[in-house]
């Protein structure tokens, strides 16, 4: 397994935008990567996935508005994020699988959207 660091998180206002990082401890060309969150009060939810061919997932409430996007060379994950709302407030965390490996996930970093 690897160990995950988030960063990039922050307060923006409403319709600004953060780019979050997770950089890996080790190697990511074998992981499929994927963004969560979880709000104060709700359940966690997946926000982007990517596989190792590239496909990418986002549920309809940040489609359009989030893009992950991955740097093997740096071992990195990005989380682009635009066009932000307060109800995108939360604690972002990110987790990278293999099915041999299984799952690792980082501490997370919080993103509060607010005027």
């Amino acid at each position: 397994q690897v160990h995950l660091v988030e960063s990039g998180g922050g307060l923006v206002q409403p319709g600004g935008s953060l780019r979050l990082s997770c950089t890996a401890s080790g190697s990511i060309s074998f992981y499929s990567m994927g963004w969560y969150r979880q709000a104060p009060g709700k359940q966690r939810e997946l926000v982007a996935s990517l596989t190792l061919d590239g496909a990418t997932y986002y549920p309809d409430s940040v489609k359009g508005r989030f893009t992950v996007s991955r740097d093997n060379a740096k071992n990195t994950v990005y989380l682009q994020m635009s066009g932000l709302r307060p109800d995108d407030t939360a604690v972002y965390t990110c987790n990278a699988f293999t099915p041999l490996s299984g799952t690792s996930w980082g501490q997370g970093t919080q993103v509060t959207v607010s005027s």
